[in-house]
C-alpha cells in the first residue's frame, strides 16, 4: 500500500468523524476515485473502504452522529459509551487493515457476481 493510499484512508476518517455520510460521500468519491484508480486499486474496493472508514466515523466523537443518537435512545452518557466502545472500534479497524490489505476479501464476492452464477 502507498503512503498516498494510507494518507486517503485517515482522510476518510477524520472526514467521517466531522461531516454526514452522504455529504462526503457525494463529495469525496469524485475527488478521490481518480486518484485511486491511478494507484492502481479496483473502484469496488475504494468503495468498500470509503463506506467502512465514513462508517467508523460516525461513531467516532467529537461529532459522531450515530453515537449521539445511540446515548439519547439508551439513555447513557457519551463517555460511558465511549469507554464500553473500544472493543468494537478495534475489530472495526481490523476488518478495514484486512479489506484494505488484502483485497481479495473485498473483490471475492463481486467477481462472481461479475462472472455470473
Amino acid at each position: 500500500m502507498r503512503p498516498a493510499s494510507q494518507f486517503g484512508r485517515v482522510i476518510l476518517l477524520v472526514l467521517g468523524m466531522i461531516m454526514d455520510m452522504a455529504a462526503l460521500i457525494l463529495i469525496c468519491t469524485p475527488i478521490f476515485l481518480p486518484v485511486v484508480r491511478d494507484l492502481g486499486m479496483d473502484p469496488v474496493q475504494f468503495g468498500i473502504i470509503m463506506m467502512m472508514n465514513l462508517g467508523l466515523g460516525l461513531c467516532t466523537p467529537p461529532v459522531g452522529a450515530c453515537l449521539f443518537v445511540g446515548c439519547i435512545i439508551g439513555e447513557v452518557k457519551i463517555e460511558e459509551a465511549v469507554k464500553t466502545i473500544w472493543p468494537f472500534y478495534l475489530a472495526i479497524l481490523v476488518a478495514l487493515m484486512l479489506t484494505t490489505y488484502v483485497p481479495a476479501i473485498s473483490l471475492t464476492l463481486p467477481a462472481l457476481f461479475e462472472g455470473g452464477l
